[in-house]
């Protein structure tokens, strides 16, 4: 477990005058689940690309499975499985065409190719659709058929690209069901995504990229400590209290983090807290301005907190 099998250290990229990647250090060790978060346009991608060896790097070294991604290139292909932002099956065959096609540029052909397709048509649920064209899928279909593609060589390395972009809940949940199952067997899996909730749901880790380098990375539970504000949830009784309540309030809120946000249709107003006996001063400032609050409600810090913090420090 302590074995890395993604490795970088300074990886650099620009294309012609923009820096992309200004010097990215992580570690994937052997048989968990990495998320790599960013906003659009940090260097999530690339990075991925980079580690596939679709894009060479500028500087730095980076290792996967233990080969060079410069100098092996081969070999760290035959050890990865790689599902891209866009599908890579093939609309006008079937499903089950599309598995063989894989099999046998993975030189399982004939027989073997042919199990190997059924086996993993059975696994993702789609035995039942396994003779329809690829073009009569729905979106969560054709992406475990994509994801299906990428482990017909049954690789120990797995680099998901946002997988569930686009997919509604159900398919969305199915699919963390099937990455689940792949963690478990002990496959190493380096997820990007868009949605913070997968990467607090899956991820044994997570690193934050802004700006073209790594700005944190550790376990979900760990960065959510770091960020250390909690969120205070006051529903008042009249909403119309809320012009009066914000000023109250706002000296407070901002030795803590954010300014009061306010919902003026719900009465309610949320604000960073970090010290309990800050919800005390705030609920007595408010009774002593005659505000009745109906609802109080103390919330942890969420991965979106953690995020927008890391990200807009790094900015």
């Amino acid at each position: 477990m302590d074995e890395a099998a993604i490795q970088a250290q300074g990886v650099t990229k620009s294309f012609g005058p923009t820096r992309v990647l200004t010097g990215v250090d992580l570690t994937v060790p052997a048989g968990t689940l990495v998320a790599l978060l960013g906003p659009n346009g940090s260097g999530k991608t690339t990075t991925v690309r980079i580690l596939t060896t679709l894009l060479a790097p500028d500087g730095g070294s980076a290792t996967v499975a233990g080969h060079d991604v410069r100098r092996e290139g081969a070999a760290v292909r035959r050890s990865i499985g790689l599902t891209a932002q866009h599908n890579s099956v093939d609309d006008l065959l079937t499903g089950r065409e599309n598995l063989e096609l894989f099999a046998g540029l993975h030189h399982l052909s004939g027989p073997k190719g042919r199990r190997r397709a059924a086996e993993l048509l059975e696994r993702f649920d789609l035995a039942a659709a396994a003779n329809r064209r690829v073009g009569t899928y729905s979106g969560g279909m054709r992406r475990r058929l994509d994801l299906a593609a990428s482990l017909v060589a049954a690789p120990p390395i797995l680099f998901l690209d946002e997988p569930t972009t686009g997919l509604d809940p159900r398919s969305r949940v199915e699919l963390w069901s099937v990455i689940r199952e792949l963690l478990a067997a002990g496959t190493t899996i380096m997820l990007t995504t868009q949605y913070l909730e997968e990467a607090d749901r899956l991820a044994d880790r997570i690193a934050v990229i802004n700006n073209g380098r790594i700005v944190a990375d550790d376990t979900p539970d760990a960065l959510k400590h770091q960020v250390g504000t909690e969120r205070l949830l006051l529903v008042l009784a009249r909403p119309q209290d809320l012009h009066r309540a914000a000023p109250l309030l706002a000296t407070q809120a901002d030795r803590a983090g954010p300014g009061p946000q306010l919902d003026a249709d719900t009465g309610e107003l949320m604000m960073a807290i970090r010290h309990p006996d800050e919800l005390r001063q705030a609920l007595v400032r408010l009774h002593q301005a005659g505000i009745g609050v109906a609802q109080v409600e103390l919330r942890a810090p969420t991965l979106d907190d953690v995020f927008f913090e890391l990200t807009k420090v790094a900015a």
